[in-house]
């Protein structure tokens, strides 16, 4: 009997922790991310959305601008998942590569940028947590983080790149020869 209640005490602790964790979040990050995310939206209202889609439409014929300040943008200003949508400025070719950077950048965003990808954050906060536990800073962590992710796209999107060139090419020389 003792084991059964042992056990229904540590399930109950389960959902009660998690409670806590909740309840830390809405008092703590998410009226940091709903200010964010109005702040954002009221940006790109100001700056109108056609002079967003011009310009996006002009970064995307640079190679280092397509995998690195395309996808920054697109998960800074329309969030994640509709970051995926600046992909349609991008040449059939490009695309994998976009979403792929755009994946790869969906997590590196949250430190700085928590509204980019809020289903990421609860792996931010539980790595912060560690961190501000120690006494430090998280600024330094985010930062890096940040910058790592940038590198990591420009990486991801130029391999994805060339591998999807070389299978779209691969696939039509099979389709001249049928």
């Amino acid at each position: 009997m003792d084991l059964a209640v042992k056990l229904a005490e540590g399930f109950t602790g389960i959902f009660q922790a998690g409670g806590e964790n909740l309840m830390g979040l809405v008092t703590g990050i998410l009226p940091t991310l709903l200010v964010l995310l109005t702040f954002v939206n009221a940006l790109i209202a100001i700056i109108g959305e056609q002079r967003v889609t011009h310009f996006s439409q002009k970064m995307t014929k640079f190679r280092i601008l397509r995998y690195t300040l395309l996808p920054v943008m697109s998960l800074f200003f329309l969030t994640n998942p509709m970051c995926y949508t600046m992909g349609r400025f991008l040449d059939e070719k490009e695309k994998p590569a976009f979403i792929d950077a755009c994946f790869s950048f969906a997590h590196p965003i949250t430190g700085i940028f928590p509204h980019g990808n809020a289903g990421e954050l609860f792996v931010w906060t539980g790595i912060s947590s560690g961190i501000t536990a120690l006494g430090y800073s998280i600024s330094p962590l985010a930062i890096r983080y940040f910058l790592a992710g940038i590198i990591i796209i420009f990486i991801r999107g130029m391999v994805t790149e060339f591998l999807t060139r070389m299978i779209m090419a691969k696939s039509e020389t099979k389709k001249e020869v049928v």
